[in-house]
């Protein structure tokens, strides 16, 4: 059976020859401009904390650097995009982890291992909510939170979905060649159901505005929610 292509080849690649410092701010929008940081995470002083589909492990190494963690693992389920976090920020290890995996596979061994779990623009929307959500719930420790920003509409204007259904968006093989992947696109309550389907509770979903250009605008969808700490 052929393995399959690694569609996250060249993302982030262009950026990292100029810009290999680690960044002063955390953003969750899509245009990294604006809007709230990292306190949404809560204090993270001592903490576990995951990042699910941290491509260049950028805002990972943000929290490692300014909030003082106990470990935060960038998870990834490309090579090439662990290779490009190693590459960048392998200096930051121990407290900073670079792992190899897809988000569901790492996630269900490792069952109340984490304080908080996040996502901006990363494996929540391209994993199967329906697989991930509930082994995201599982690896939190009660109490814990999952925070992750995605689309609140997809690039170019079309509604985001009322039904948990993936969207076909383009990609590119290491070779260049054209290919597809799914992404989810959902409305706010199709969000706040699943997750509440998947044992989360306080779940909390706050549209921020898009901004630049406008044809070219995307709203973020910055949703918040809690496992239950009973």
């Amino acid at each position: 059976m052929p393995a399959t292509p690694d569609l996250w080849h060249h993302y982030g690649r262009a950026r990292a020859i100029h810009d290999r410092a680690v960044p002063r701010a955390f953003r969750w929008d899509w245009t990294q401009a604006g809007g709230p940081g990292a306190e949404v995470l809560g204090d993270l002083g001592g903490r576990v904390v995951g990042e699910l589909g941290a491509g260049a492990g950028r805002q990972a190494a943000h929290l490692v650097v300014y909030h003082a963690p106990a470990e935060v693992l960038a998870v990834d389920a490309s090579p090439a995009q662990r290779a490009l976090t190693v590459g960048l920020y392998g200096h930051l290890a121990p407290r900073l982890r670079c792992v190899h995996a897809g988000a569901v596979e790492h996630l269900r061994v490792r069952a109340g291992a984490y304080d908080v779990l996040y996502s901006v623009f990363g494996a929540v929307d391209f994993t199967e909510p329906r697989a991930l959500l509930p082994a995201a719930c599982a690896a939190l420790r009660p109490g814990g939170r999952l925070v992750f920003s995605t689309l609140a509409h997809h690039v170019g204007g079309a509604p985001a979905r009322p039904e948990v259904t993936a969207t076909e968006i383009p990609g590119r093989t290491p070779g260049g060649v054209v290919a597809s992947m799914h992404r989810w696109v959902l409305t706010a309550s199709v969000w706040a159901t699943a997750l509440e389907r998947a044992g989360f509770a306080g779940v909390r979903a706050d549209v921020l505005p898009a901004a630049g250009d406008r044809e070219r605008a995307v709203g973020t969808l910055l949703v918040r929610a809690f496992r239950p700490a009973g």
